[in-house]
């Protein structure tokens, strides 16, 4: 609970005090007060005038008094300007909240929600390397569930591999054609990349046989179904689908290579999976309710052996849930997914972190979910996010122009490391310490720049720009993380302050602005990081404790913690810079960034 939230139920109960009428809490609004006027908080008036038939004024100072008598400790004065009550909270309860809290590990965790939710991110096929758009996945994912488990939810991370379908038999076709054999480890190439290698190889020469068949005078749409190399990739699929032995032991093998490849990334990014499901186990139970689906005329069949769902009535269109051939199409296996996931760890919430290409996609599967009348559908939640593109423009897989997810990691670290050592501050580090506060920064940076965006924005990714040791970036973030944990270091443990400290502190008219704008800058992380758990937006926190290390080195600028003018100033200024340095912490935990003790 905040002190916004707290303002808005004095306010309710006041207004029932003084009047006898019952105002909902939702048509109370609680600003923080702007710069240019006196105050902490303001109640906005306007929304209470007309129920209350009372004047801004009247009913300003009704208020205003009310608070001051009967919430002692909590405001100080108030003023009321043109229709705005503005309240100025008492040094007292500032300096009891910072003795409550600054030693308070957990601060800003609350247990406010107690559901049961999944989220599923990262979704890879296994046909190619984690790409740039991978890492927005599974940055956003990692960071959601990290928020929902710091309101109170249980949740389980998950990870659905594409394992299986049409993209993975072309590149298990480019193989047994042109690979002669070779293997990651005989080439010295990453298993992901390696595979990856054979899906561009495939596009190539399909692109070639279009033409070559465009040139006898095929149209494009006859060629593309003709293309020997396609063709071949499709009788690929329905050998897997029958079980072909030595189909099934290609793509073991090759999905071996990748799954290699993956962990590697994973573990270096910092991701991590409760659960990992497989599409080669879901399709099946997919492709059993789209059968007791046609039973039930929910699903109907085509002329050509094909079974779609028409969803025109419900705004939507005709879409497949199972080819001509018997195979299974994507939300198949979808549909299978969301059963598993239900009847294993009944769920009040299942979220799915997918790019908002496929926001059509999963109003479908939602439907269809509802139209089976499965118990969960309610439960569906697509957590949509826009695409990131690089300064060049758009990135496309099948053309090997996609930027690797490894080579984004290596250049940012890379960066890091030049920036670093362009500032000249860290000669006595070890080798070991400099590696590790290079990944540190880099990733950090590369966390921070992909999360600091609303999901829902496209944003375009630009590595020097995420590095900057000054502007909204996760490096100025650290800095001042460890910048506080240096002037924390240099102050001896005599001063290592009590809350007996804190409590006896002469707080009457001792609060300094740039003091209190970071206790209430503080005091508003709980209800951050509750509003970005609600939201699934991690940019929330990013900007959070951006302007929260943007106020304390404005502090620090200006005030002294070392020499403060008396030993209760200095007292009070090391608590402000423990819950600052911990509340930073937290808030880059959230999105997966480690900070540095030092820099």
């Amino acid at each position: 609970m905040s002190l916004t939230n707290d303002i808005k139920l004095i306010t309710q109960k006041a207004i029932e005090d003084l009047y006898r009428v019952s105002i909902d809490e939702s048509a109370i609004t609680v600003n923080v007060t702007k710069p240019e006027f006196e105050g902490d908080y303001t109640i906005v008036l306007f929304a209470l005038l007309k129920p209350l038939k009372k004047s801004p004024d009247a009913l300003g100072n009704a208020l205003g008094q009310y608070l001051l008598d009967n919430n002692t400790g909590i405001f100080q004065s108030y003023n009321i300007i043109k229709g705005f009550l503005n309240l100025v909270v008492a040094d007292s309860y500032w300096i009891k909240f910072l003795s409550d809290n600054y030693n308070n590990a957990s601060f800003g965790k609350q247990q406010v929600s107690h559901k049961k939710i999944m989220v599923e991110y990262a979704s890879p096929n296994t046909n190619k390397p984690l790409h740039l758009g991978h890492l927005r996945n599974i940055f956003l994912g990692w960071s959601a569930a990290e928020l929902a488990k710091a309101v109170g939810n249980d949740v389980i991370k998950s990870c659905i591999v594409n394992d299986r379908g049409i993209h993975i038999c072309k590149s298990m076709i480019a193989w047994k054609i042109f690979a002669n054999g070779a293997t990651p480890q005989a080439t010295h190439t990453k298993g992901d990349h390696f595979v990856g290698d054979y899906y561009v190889k495939f596009n190539e020469v399909y692109k070639e046989e279009i033409k070559a068949l465009e040139a006898e005078g095929l149209s494009t749409e006859e060629a593309e179904k003709k293309a020997a190399i396609m063709k071949a990739a499709q009788q690929m699929l329905v050998d897997w689908e029958a079980g072909k032995p030595d189909v099934l032991e290609l793509w073991s093998m090759m999905n071996s290579w990748v799954y290699e490849g993956f962990d590697e990334t994973y573990k270096r990014i910092g991701a991590d999976f409760d659960k990992i499901y497989y599409e080669s186990q879901t399709y099946i139970l997919g492709k059993n309710l789209v059968e007791a689906g046609l039973e039930k005329g929910i699903f109907y069949k085509e002329e050509d052996g094909s079974v779609w769902i028409d969803l025109t009535n419900d705004g939507l269109d005709k879409k497949i849930v199972r080819r001509k051939d018997g195979t299974a199409v994507y939300i198949t296996q979808d549909i299978g997914l969301a059963v598993d996931k239900y009847e294993e760890y009944k769920i009040d919430e299942s979220i799915y972190v997918v790019g908002d290409e496929q926001n059509y996609h999963f109003k479908v599967l939602k439907l269809i979910c509802e139209k089976l009348g499965l118990p969960y559908a309610k439960a569906i939640y697509h957590l949509s996010y826009g695409m990131v593109e690089l300064p060049s423009g758009k990135m496309k897989s099948r053309e090997g122009t996609v930027v690797d997810a490894d080579d984004i990691v290596d250049e940012t670290i890379g960066i890091a490391k030049q920036k670093t050592e362009e500032l000249g501050k860290v000669k006595d580090f070890t080798g070991e310490e400099l590696t590790d506060l290079y990944e540190t920064i880099g990733l950090g940076a590369l966390k921070f720049f992909l999360l600091r965006v609303d999901p829902k924005k496209k944003m375009i990714f630009n590595p020097e720009e995420s590095i900057d040791f000054h502007g909204f970036t996760g490096p100025f973030v650290q800095y001042t993380y460890a910048r506080i944990k240096s002037v924390l270091r240099k102050m001896s443990t005599a001063h290592s302050p009590q809350p007996t400290d804190i409590k006896t502190f002469p707080v009457s008219g001792e609060l300094l602005p740039l003091e209190k704008e970071i206790i209430i800058q503080l005091e508003q992380f709980p209800a951050t990081i509750e509003e970005a758990a609600v939201l699934y937006d991690p940019s929330k926190i990013a900007l959070y404790v951006f302007n929260l290390a943007k106020t304390f080195n404005s502090f620090y600028t200006e005030h002294s913690i070392a020499n403060a003018e008396s030993e209760e100033k200095k007292t009070l200024r090391i608590t402000l810079a423990q819950l600052t340095a911990q509340t930073i912490q937290t808030g880059m935990h959230l999105m997966g960034i480690k900070v540095p003790e030092r820099m």
